[in-house]
């Protein structure tokens, strides 16, 4: 069983990724799988090994993870499946959020095929410690983390959590895999990567997943953004989210129709939490949101290749842009097309009831999520931690 998820919602409605885990979810599996869980007390997942730090009374419940230092979190070398995560960090901040990164590696891969920050990678796109929760990832009370993505592997997963903050930590965490699980020639494997670009460049759409070649499954993403200041006083995300699958080169086989209508909203876009689509924190000052949305149960298959991107547009009113125009005499705005139109002052004075679509530059940064044939998928390293953190 593979690539499965069963959850009960908050309404009591289930949510079964694949029915077949709810209807064996009475039954003992066919062979023998062992379950273990990896702490810091126990870091092999031995049995018998838990518990045993100081006389068995909760010796050993976290360690300190010192800036620069890197900490093993599970290192198996068996066929099985992580089934969850949870961690928590003593400094549950943006530096930690972003500066600590997290890698996955599958079956001896050299190469990590999941490499992200640590707040970013459990959908805390912003840094922001927010409590939500979805199909894959939840935050209780926005002190902690949890994933419920299933990674299987064949022959070995190793799991690191790198500070590159320039602060030391102390982690909680546990890894709860099973042991022995039997994978078929379907099995896939679990991979994420983690992309920003401050600023985006102007018509150029940003990059959520670079080309990945393979066949597999993209289940979906999280994507934060922050405005430019120049432009904080009207609505940003009228971008497409733009899926090129299996040749597709100048124009994608899937296209959305904007930001809030990828996550399933419309009009704007609040705070709101559900398990395949959110938008789980707005800044204060509505210049910052970080969104999500899980293409569970409308899957996105590839069978060659894969690339995901979103258009960097935003939507004002002819009376904000003229505002934005006034206070910043340098700014111009760039009508959407081949990119050679811009509005003018004349234009918009004599219309002011009208709004617009239009090309724009802001901070914007995401993690992928998708399930590939291969344990490497040969991406880019993840960004430096000084890329991460400036202007965050």
């Amino acid at each position: 069983m593979i690539g499965i998820l069963c959850i009960l919602s908050s309404s009591g409605s289930m949510y079964c990724w694949a029915q077949s885990m709810c209807d064996d979810i009475y039954k003992m599996p066919q062979n023998h799988i062992n379950t273990r869980w990896y702490t810091f007390e126990n870091q092999k997942g031995e049995k018998g090994g838990g518990g045993k730090a100081n006389f068995g009374r909760k010796g050993a419940p976290c360690t300190t993870i010192p800036a620069g230092d890197t900490l093993v979190l599970a290192d198996i070398n068996e066929s099985g499946m992580i089934r969850r995560i949870w961690m928590t960090l003593f400094k549950f901040n943006k530096e930690a959020l972003r500066g600590i990164k997290i890698e996955m590696y599958w079956d001896g891969a050299k190469t990590p095929a999941v490499q992200a920050p640590f707040g970013d990678f459990f959908c805390m796109t912003m840094g922001q410690p927010v409590a939500f929760e979805n199909a894959l990832f939840s935050s209780p009370e926005g002190k902690s983390v949890n994933c419920i993505a299933q990674m299987p592997f064949k022959k070995s997963a190793l799991i690191l959590l790198v500070n590159e903050s320039n602060q030391d930590n102390v982690c909680y965490y546990e890894v709860d895999a099973t042991l022995g699980d039997i994978h078929d020639e379907n099995m896939l494997y679990f991979h994420a990567y983690w992309n920003r670009e401050n600023p985006t460049v102007l018509r150029r759409d940003y990059t959520i997943l670079p080309v990945v070649e393979g066949k597999g499954r993209f289940i979906g993403c999280n994507i934060g953004v922050k405005s430019d200041f120049r432009y904080t006083n009207f609505w940003w995300g009228e971008g497409e989210v733009k899926i090129y699958i299996d040749g597709d080169t100048d124009f994608p086989t899937l296209c959305g129709t904007g930001v809030e209508d990828y996550i399933g909203c419309g009009y704007g876009m609040g705070i709101f939490n559900q398990q395949y689509q959110g938008n789980n924190f707005v800044s204060s000052g509505k210049d910052a949101y970080g969104f999500y949305r899980l293409h569970i149960p409308d899957p996105v298959y590839f069978y060659h290749d894969i690339r995901v991107t979103i258009q960097v547009m935003g939507g004002p009113g002819y009376p904000a842009m003229l505002e934005t125009m006034r206070k910043y005499p340098e700014v111009k705005f760039m009508k959407t097309g081949d990119g050679t139109q811009y509005y003018t002052k004349e234009e918009l004075e004599a219309h002011p009831n009208w709004s617009n679509v239009i090309e724009r530059t802001d901070d914007y940064s995401s993690t992928a999520y998708w399930y590939l044939n291969t344990p490497e998928n040969n991406l880019p390293q993840l960004l430096s931690v000084k890329e991460r953190l400036t202007d965050f």
